[in-house]
């Protein structure tokens, strides 16, 4: 299993480039969890919160900020059993670090726990899941659970 991510830092803090060895964990569990034995790609993308607000703005129609922005190749599950390439492109997952401060003290947790969480939450989106719906949200947060609690702890 082998995902390769690009890490793009649109921040003047260089010290988010520590959870990199976090986003490759997490995406490797992730493929475990999922039964995705195939190659992938995505790109991460840190941004603070007034280029996320561009982004929901122009993209989604929503006028304000977010935590994180996913921007998946594939629209649903189905279309991943259609290709066959090499490797995968899932997509870009943008992640606002301002929004992932604020949560982390918010929810009373470490900020690796948030950074991490938003991480797992844009890539489960690449990969198809949604939680528009009340049984979807439920399968979903069920395996950010899955996946993120044997790897970066709570605190």
């Amino acid at each position: 299993i082998m995902i390769s991510c690009t890490f793009v830092n649109h921040t003047r803090e260089k010290s988010w480039r520590q959870f990199l060895p976090d986003f490759e964990a997490i995406a490797e569990r992730t493929c475990e969890v999922l039964k995705r034995p195939q190659a992938y790609s995505l790109s991460v993308i840190l941004v603070k919160s007034r280029r996320i607000h561009q982004i929901n703005r122009d993209y989604r129609g929503v006028d304000r900020p977010t935590d994180v922005i996913t921007f998946a190749a594939c629209d649903d599950q189905d279309e991943f059993e259609l290709q066959q390439l090499a490797e995968i492109e899932l997509g870009d997952i943008f992640i606002n670090v301002q929004a992932a401060q604020s949560q982390a003290e918010e929810y009373g947790h470490s900020l690796r726990r948030e950074i991490c969480f938003l991480f797992t939450h844009g890539l489960l989106h690449c990969f198809g899941y949604d939680h528009m719906e009340k049984e979807e949200e439920q399968v979903m947060f069920d395996l950010q659970r899955q996946i993120l609690d044997p790897l970066v702890p709570r605190w």
